[in-house]
């Protein structure tokens, strides 16, 4: 009785506020301001709130830019989890454009869609990244291409990678920051939660949303710590296949770390250790 009094008390309460800044996010859409950037970062950390997420930040998201984000994929509420933490847009599959509410918000938070399976649109699409990039969004690619079970990184996707070399290309850029990013759901009412109970967060593609929504809604107390990694510094000379390859490595690292309660070692740190 108790979790459907906090299902409908959340819903209620994620209906009023989505219908008071909606229309404002409209508006500042049509303004050449920072505003557009700021308020889905200011709606996303009341968002967590209500839906009971326990956010921790470990690292630093880099403030420099161009910024290219890469992280792994657990579930829908990386997109809250990530944009609570800072001033983001994603990049998203073109099938999120259609889904219900979902894809409204995906719209107003300046999402660009992308068509995975068709590689003859790759570089047109490579090149609308590379536009936000120039233009100062810090953009989020999830390159596994699908939600995993949370306990994991899939293998990631090289493709996409390409926007980074497309605005040093296109944009008139010397270089772009591509920073690793790894989001760890850790615990649930402040117990550990582990393998087992791993699927109350994670969301992998073959499971409906709206139950699993619910489920989220109903437990109401979810830890979950995003770690910010090493950067890279990306310039023409770069190789896109080992940036790729970089990239997969540093965030599964950064995941296992997370999810082991270990802390995060800076490369001049394990240099430092393997020198003694």
């Amino acid at each position: 009785m108790i979790g459907i009094v906090r299902i409908i008390v959340v819903v209620a309460a994620l209906v009023a506020l989505s219908l008071s800044l909606i229309p404002v996010q409209y508006v500042f859409l049509k303004l050449e301001r920072g505003w557009k950037r700021s308020l889905p970062n200011f709606f996303h950390r009341i968002v967590a709130r209500l839906l009971g997420f326990r956010i921790r930040i470990v690292g630093e998201m880099q403030e420099g830019r161009p910024l290219l984000l890469v992280s792994n994929h657990v579930s829908w509420s990386d997109i809250v989890i990530l944009s609570a933490a800072g001033k983001v847009s994603f990049i998203a599959k073109s099938e999120v454009r259609n889904w219900p509410v979902f894809g409204m918000f995906a719209v107003l938070q300046r999402t660009v869609f992308v068509e995975r399976e068709r590689r003859g649109k790759t570089g047109e699409q490579a090149s609308e990244i590379a536009r936000r990039l120039a233009e100062g969004d810090a953009m989020v690619l999830f390159p596994e291409g699908t939600t995993s079970d949370g306990n994991r990184v899939l293998p990631f996707k090289t493709a996409l990678f390409g926007a980074a070399h497309a605005a040093i290309r296109e944009m008139d850029l010397k270089e772009v920051i591509v920073q690793p990013v790894a989001i760890a759901y850790t615990g649930v009412h402040g117990m550990p939660m582990g393998r087992y109970f791993r699927p109350i967060a994670s969301w992998p593609g073959d499971v409906e949303l709206m139950p699993h929504l619910k489920g989220v809604l109903r437990e109401g107390a979810i830890d979950v710590e995003i770690r910010f990694g090493e950067p890279v510094i990306v310039t023409a000379g770069t190789d896109r296949k080992q940036l790729a390859r970089t990239m997969e490595n540093r965030v599964r690292d950064l995941l296992q770390s997370a999810l082991l309660g270990r802390e995060i070692k800076s490369e001049t740190d394990e240099a430092a250790s393997a020198s003694r």
